[in-house]
């Protein structure tokens, strides 16, 4: 449960192409938004992103990681808008 932030960011990253519009997106530095999928990488075992200086390519660990990350983001947002149903 605690790698949740992390595995948000990484979702974000993702979805954003890059961890500089990530980082615009989210509010952080670039250098907090890599420390935070470092983390995850980390306590996933394995590199979850290919990076060069010009492009990011998923490893297949990370497709595996990110699809359960935008599952598990979706559920929260179904979540809080249950929140604001009642």
């Amino acid at each position: 449960m605690h790698m949740l932030k992390e595995m948000a960011i990484f979702a974000q990253v993702v979805d954003s192409g890059g961890f500089s519009a990530a980082a615009r997106h989210l509010g952080l530095t670039t250098s907090a938004v890599s420390r935070h999928v470092s983390r995850l990488e980390t306590h996933m075992g394995g590199r979850l992103l290919q990076r060069t200086t010009r492009s990011l390519a998923l490893t297949e660990l990370g497709q595996q990681v990110h699809e359960g990350c935008t599952r598990m983001l979706s559920t929260a947002r179904e979540i809080h808008a249950l929140a604001g149903s009642y």
